[in-house]
C-alpha cells in the first residue's frame, strides 16, 4: 500500500507566485510512483486573495487542497494547522514544508522522499552541505543573515551535526509532528523562530535527522518576509534553551553540589573552632584538627549531594556506600595532590612573582594566585573524571 505524503505551502499575498508552484509540483508528482501525493495550501486569507486562484485549482484537480486561516496565523501557525489537517484529514504519512515562492526546487522532492523510506525521521534541505547552494547575487546582509545565523545557532546550541538550522524546505513523519507539536504550543513560537525550535525539539526527543543538499533560489515576485524580529526572537529562544539545558546539566550540579561543599567546609570551621576546647591531638591543634573535620563534612556533603542529584540516574546501591564513600575520599584526595603539584612545579619552574595589584582594594596578585586558580580548576575536572568514571559509572 502507497503511503501518503503532503505538500505543505503557507501563503500570505503569493497570488503571483502560486499557481506557478504548484504547477511546478504537480509535474515532480507525475515521476513520483511509489507514493500519493497531495498539495496543502493554508493562505492567512491573503489581501490579494490567494485563496481565490488556489480554489479555483483545487476544483480541478483532487492532488490540490487549500486551507483558510480567517485569521493570520503567521509561518508557525500556518504550519501547525496545516501538519494537522494533513496528518488527520488527510491521513498523511509524512509532509513537507514548502515555500510559495519556487525558492525551494520541487525536483529535489524525490531524494527526500528516499531518505524517509531509508529510515530518516526528518529531513532537511540544505544549503551547506556538499552540493547545496544560495544565490551568488545575495547581498552581504542577507548572507550575514543566513549564514551567520547558522553558525550563531550551532556555537551556541552546541550541536554540530546539523549545517543548516534555518531551512525551510524539510519533511517530516507523522511521529515526529505528534511529539513535536505539544511543545511548539507550549512554547508560541512565532515567525521563522518556529522552524529552529521545531528542529531542535526534534532532535532533543531523539528523532533520526538527515540532511539532503539543494541549490536555494530567489524568489521572483513579491518580498521576502524576514524581518527585525527574526533576529530578536532567534537569538531569545537561543540563548535560553542553551541557558536551560547548561542548568539541568550534570556538570552544572556538579558545580553546585562543590559549591555548597566549600559553604559547608567554611561554617563548620568557624563553628568547630569555638566549640572544640583548647587541646592537642597527635600534634595536631584545635585548628588543625577543625580544619580536618571540617574537610570531611564538607565531602560527605558533596557525596550525599552528588549520589542524589548530580548522578540521580546512577543513585548508589545502600550496600555501595561504605566502599563508594571511600573512593570518593581518594578521589578527593586526588584533586588536592594535583593542586599541589600544580603549586609546587609552578613555583618551580616559574616562581613567585608579583604581578599586579588590584586597585581600591589594594590586593596582591602573584603568580602563586594563579598557580591556585589553575589547580583548583585541574582539580574540579579530575574530580569530575573521577566521579564519572568510577563512582558513579555508568552501569
Amino acid at each position: 500500500m502507497k503511503q501518503t505524503a503532503v505538500v505543505i505551502i503557507p501563503t500570505y499575498n503569493e497570488r503571483e507566485n502560486i499557481t506557478t508552484t504548484i504547477e511546478a509540483l504537480l509535474a515532480v508528482f507525475k515521476t513520483i510512483s511509489d507514493w500519493k501525493m497531495f498539495i496543502l495550501v493554508v493562505d492567512d486569507t491573503s489581501p490579494d486573495k490567494t485563496y481565490e486562484v488556489v480554489r479555483q485549482v483545487a476544483a480541478k484537480n483532487k492532488q490540490v487542497h487549500l486551507l483558510l486561516n480567517k485569521k493570520k496565523s503567521g509561518l508557525g501557525g500556518a504550519y501547525l494547522k496545516g501538519m494537522e489537517y494533513a496528518f488527520g484529514t488527510l491521513q498523511a504519512d509524512a509532509v513537507f514544508e514548502f515555500d510559495a515562492d519556487l525558492s525551494h526546487d520541487p525536483q529535489r522532492i524525490p531524494a527526500f522522499l528516499k531518505q524517509l523510506h531509508e529510515g530518516a525521521d526528518m529531513v532537511l534541505g540544505s544549503r551547506y552541505i556538499q552540493g547545496g547552494s544560495i544565490p551568488s547575487n545575495w547581498g552581504a546582509h542577507r548572507k550575514l543573515l543566513s549564514i551567520g545565523g547558522n553558525t550563531l545557532i550551532t556555537v551556541v546550541l552546541g550541536n554540530r551535526s546539523i549545517r543548516d538550522w534555518t531551512t525551510g524546505y524539510r519533511a517530516l513523519t507523522k511521529d515526529v509532528y505528534l511529539a513535536v507539536e505539544p511543545h511548539l504550543h507550549a512554547e508560541k513560537f512565532t515567525g521563522y523562530t518556529f522552524q529552529i525550535g521545531f528542529l531542535h525539539t526534534a532532535i532533543e526527543n531523539g528523532f533520526r535527522v538527515v540532511e539532503v543538499p539543494i541549490h536555494f533560489v530567489d524568489r521572483a515576485y513579491g518580498e521576502s518576509k524576514i524581518g527585525p524580529e527574526y533576529i530578536t526572537n532567534t537569538l531569545r529562544y537561543i540563548v535560553r534553551v542553551r541557558a536551560s539545558s547548561l542548568i539541568k546539566s550534570r556538570f552544572f550540579k556538579f558545580m553546585v553540589v562543590g559549591a555548597i561543599g566549600a559553604a559547608v567546609q567554611l561554617v563548620s570551621l568557624q563553628v568547630l573552632r569555638v566549640v572544640l576546647p583548647e587541646f592537642s591531638l597527635f600534634h595536631l591543634d584545635t585548628y588543625m584538627l577543625a580544619s580536618i573535620v571540617s574537610i570531611e563534612l564538607a565531602v560527605l556533603s558533596n557525596f550525599i549531594l552528588n549520589n542524589t542529584w548530580t548522578f540521580a540516574d546512577r543513585k548508589l546501591q545502600v550496600g555501595e556506600y561504605v566502599q563508594k564513600f571511600f573512593q570518593f575520599n581518594m578521589a578527593s584526595l586526588g584533586s588536592i595532590g594535583v593542586q599541589l603539584v600544580i603549586a609546587f612545579l609552578g613555583k618551580t619552574l616559574i616562581g613567585l612573582k608579583h604581578l599586579f595589584t588590584v586597585p581600591l582594594i589594594g590586593i596582591s596578585v602573584d603568580t602563586g594566585l594563579v598557580f591556585a586558580v589553575v589547580g583548583i580548576l585541574v582539580g574540579m575536572a579530575w574530580n569530575f573524571f573521577a566521579y564519572t568514571t568510577f563512582i558513579w559509572k555508568k552501569k
